[in-house]
């Protein structure tokens, strides 16, 4: 289920994904409530583009340490591809 940011306090979250549009951002909490994953989404910036590179705005989907990799298999399975530092 989604959370606020004061439900993890004190971990250091893992990022599993940086979804680039709303349909990807939308079904991925679909699947990680479903699977009964916490979870928390951040708007932030990334950089994209292939000959003219741009700062956008995406959302990185945080779980905790614990959860990563579960969340990961799970992610798998719907055909997301897990963030890769």
């Amino acid at each position: 289920m989604r959370q606020e940011p004061d439900h993890f306090e004190g971990q250091e979250l893992a990022l599993v994904y940086v979804a680039k549009k709303l349909k990807d951002a939308l079904r991925l909490e679909e699947v990680l409530t479903g699977a009964g994953f916490d979870y928390l989404v951040e708007t932030d910036t990334y950089k994209g583009g292939v000959l003219f590179m741009s700062e956008r705005v995406g959302a990185f989907f945080y779980v905790a340490p614990a959860d990563d990799p579960a969340a990961r298999a799970a992610m798998h399975r719907a055909r997301f591809e897990p963030y890769q530092a």
